[in-house]
């Protein structure tokens, strides 16, 4: 082990990493300086050349972003399901994690089994069957409608990861904030949820990524006006010849949205994506 962090920590290995950093955010480079770009200079030569020349960069394709009505109906339409989206998910699942670890009710385990088994259930599956029920419900082409499926489909891995959190915590810990007389709504929200923060912090991470880049899900349930920034852009695409000066800007901010999150939380994510990997 200490020669591994010996040989993780040379300089060349280093230089390696800071390489591999720099090839990973040349296309957000080159996405941004696309977006900063005119039609004519974008059709004309690549976006490398506009480092010889800062000059002709501007920021008028995101003035004429702002003034597509469609793109930012998008992107408003995309927070209203992805916030959503990720605190119901969190919530609902740290509830259920805590009940799973440290609550005991009859059939708890044969309740927990079913939930793992959902992890493996793809996507597509469901795609069909929620449709004719949210066509039912009258949920369908709507950012109600949305929202469920993506919660739906979230908890399943929510639930399984903080409950392999939570259950790590030790007893003695609980036992002795139920002797002081803490109920349990207490323990878990003035001991378990801080504690548990890492793992929480890093299922928002998972959840919000998914759902703000999710396009599948969105193309099938929500119509043009609950349509996310994903299915827009996609829509764009087929113009892209006329309109790069709105697409580019507006997949730089579909881009810089989630990373700007992903570095928001990055000091809890390692921690959090190895809860309940080891005793």
């Amino acid at each position: 082990m200490n020669a591994l962090r010996r040989g993780l920590s040379s300089g060349l290995v280093q230089a390696f990493l800071v390489i591999v950093g720099l090839l990973w955010l040349t296309p957000l480079a080159g996405l941004f300086f696309s977006s900063l770009r005119s039609s004519q200079d974008n059709a004309g030569s690549g976006w490398w050349t506009s480092l010889a020349s800062p000059g002709k960069l501007s920021f008028d394709n995101y003035s004429a972003l702002l003034g597509n009505a469609g793109m930012t109906r998008a992107f408003w339409n995309t927070v209203l399901i992805s916030v959503p989206a990720t605190f119901l998910v969190v919530v609902i699942a740290a509830l259920a994690a805590y009940a799973f670890a440290w609550l005991e009710f009859p059939g708890r385990d044969a309740i927990f089994l079913p939930v793992v088994a959902l992890l493996v259930v793809p996507v597509q599956i469901g795609l069909l069957p929620v449709a004719k029920l949210f066509g039912q419900l009258g949920l369908f082409g709507t950012i109600p409608g949305v929202i469920l499926f993506h919660v739906a489909y979230g908890l399943p891995f929510a639930i399984f990861l903080l409950r392999n959190y939570f259950g790590e915590m030790p007893r003695e810990m609980l036992e002795a904030a139920r002797m002081d007389g803490g109920n349990e709504w207490r323990i878990f929200t003035r001991l378990v949820l801080p504690v548990g923060r890492p793992a929480i912090a890093s299922l928002a991470i998972f959840q919000f990524l998914w759902v703000w880049n999710d396009m599948l899900v969105s193309l099938l349930f929500a119509d043009s006006s609950s349509q996310p920034l994903t299915v827009e852009l996609q829509s764009q695409v087929r113009q892209f010849g006329s309109n790069v000066d709105v697409l580019a800007p507006g997949a730089f901010l579909s881009l810089i949205v989630p990373v700007a999150v992903f570095f928001a939380f990055q000091r809890h994510f390692v921690q959090g994506v190895m809860a309940g990997s080891v005793k």
